[in-house]
């Protein structure tokens, strides 16, 4: 089942739905995904990823497209953003242009959707 989110709900999402630390992946114009775990924090309409990885920086440098994926505590939603990003001493900012919430199938046990709004298709 995959739900769409606006762009515009994720931070609210995020304050609600109970989701803790993130993986940001990252990905060389050559080479293998680095995945990293990471504590985004929503400004505005970007996320800001403090503590930089001089691997992710490299990356991003080569290549800014980079993936935000919150996962559930046990079969439910997954929460993916696909955006693109930017490194600097500080840390990395985050424009995302995509979200969804993302469950398979198998996992209709979980709990339900917390985010209900948008279309869903499974």
């Amino acid at each position: 089942m995959t739900i769409p989110v606006p762009l515009g709900d994720l931070e609210q999402l995020l304050a609600t739905a109970g989701y803790a630390s993130a993986l940001l992946i990252t990905v060389p114009a050559t080479g293998h995904a680095k995945v990293l775990t990471v504590d985004p924090v929503p400004d505005g309409r970007v996320f800001l990823v403090p503590t930089p990885s001089r691997g992710a920086a490299a990356n991003l440098a080569a290549n800014p497209a980079v993936t935000l994926v919150w996962p559930p505590q046990r079969h439910g939603f997954t929460l993916i953003v696909d955006g693109t990003g930017v490194a600097d001493d500080e840390g990395i900012t985050v424009t995302p242009v995509h979200a969804i919430l993302h469950r398979p199938r198998t996992h209709a046990d979980g709990p339900p959707a917390p985010y209900p709004r948008g279309s869903s298709t499974e």
